[in-house]
């Protein structure tokens, strides 16, 4: 029997497109599974930058405090920035466990479903549930990016950023101990703050900027297999935790820096200056950044300025102050920032005369 030549025998089938593929487990191709992660040296996840400038943030101070431990400029200002930086961080905490809770309960576009279709509708309805939030105004900030990316009306999420830390509870109550005698002053605040805030929602649906897009981060194939929503809870929290708090330590730095750089004969020498004296509360709110639950107290303290310019002070102040800025910039990024920001504090400073006049 002849042996058939080697280079004559046909070449195995190449399986085609119509051939059946191999049974895999289905996996779901969302944009957490798809989109690529951003990658650093040697293959590592890139730090974001908010955990950069925690990191800068904390071991820039602590060196110069070690260098020049005599200065007592120095240590007011690691006092300060300490201060600032210890106070905030519980309620950045808060807000980053709604934030994730919301990230992995809530159902995509649920939101958006609840809230009234109007923006003109929904835009107050945020207003009025920032009084459920039990945080200060660093809590708010990523919530507020959570309630967009998750359906919300961009307006109706930076509205309720506004309102959160203006008039839940526990400022208000905080606000009531510092002015005993005023209970005028508590009503006062509710108003001009919800009504700041609202009327900003309004304006931004109106000649806002958008917001950008939900971040998209990678997710192995076994997390998304299993879905498990605590897992997603703590990812979430973790990312938005060192993200937000590396710009909150940011803002802490500023705010330290300006405490310690603004002599206290310059806020005696405007405490007489008329009409410009609610200018400069409300432009020293912006530059101490003092958390919403204890402004109260030191706008209390403040008895050379008139109650309508202490007024302004509480309402700019959990609404823009530099460390917010910090955290606005690096969550909304600075095309928002720069628009949002400057368009607060105006409204901010109107209402509150406009209310003070009324009620105080």
């Amino acid at each position: 029997m002849t042996p058939v030549p080697t280079d004559s025998v046909p070449p195995a089938p190449v399986p085609t497109a119509a051939a059946p593929a191999a049974r895999t487990s289905p996996v779901p191709t969302t944009p957490e599974t798809t989109a690529p992660a951003r990658r650093g040296i040697a293959g590592r996840a890139a730090p974001s930058p908010g955990s950069v400038l925690a990191v800068l943030a904390v071991v820039v101070p602590v060196g110069l405090a070690v260098f020049y431990a005599d200065a007592d400029g120095m240590r007011a200002w690691c006092t300060i920035f300490l201060a600032v930086t210890i106070q905030a961080a519980p309620f950045l905490a808060l807000g980053v466990l709604v934030s994730g809770a919301v990230a992995a309960f809530v159902p995509d576009g649920a939101l958006g479903r609840v809230l009234p279709r109007r923006a003109t509708l929904a835009v107050p309805v945020a207003g009025v549930s920032g009084a459920v939030l039990p945080g200060c105004e660093c809590s708010s900030v990523p919530v507020a990016k959570r309630l967009a990316d998750n359906g919300a009306p961009p307006a109706a999420a930076l509205t309720f950023l506004l309102a959160a830390p203006a008039i839940n509870p526990i400022v208000l109550v905080s606000t009531a101990v510092a002015f005993p005698g005023t209970p005028e002053m508590v009503a006062a605040r509710f108003v001009a703050s919800l009504a700041a805030a609202v009327l900003v929602g309004l304006v931004w649906h109106r000649f806002g900027v958008p917001l950008p897009p939900p971040a998209t981060r990678a997710a192995s194939p076994a997390r998304a297999r299993a879905a498990w929503r605590w897992g997603r809870l703590a990812e979430v929290a973790g990312h938005d935790f060192l993200h937000a708090g590396g710009f909150l330590v940011l803002g802490a730095a500023l705010a330290a820096t300006l405490n310690v750089a603004v002599p206290r004969s310059a806020l005696d020498a405007v405490s007489d200056a008329g009409p410009l004296t609610v200018l400069a509360l409300a432009a020293l709110a912006v530059l101490l950044a003092i958390c919403s639950e204890a402004d109260a107290f030191v706008a209390a303290s403040m008895t050379q300025f008139p109650l309508t310019a202490r007024l302004a002070f509480l309402v700019v102040g959990p609404m823009v102050d530099v460390k917010l800025i910090a955290m606005q910039w690096g969550t909304f990024g600075r095309r928002v920032t720069t628009v949002f920001a400057p368009l607060t504090f105006v409204t901010a400073v109107l209402s509150a005369v406009v209310v003070g006049e009324i009620l105080l």
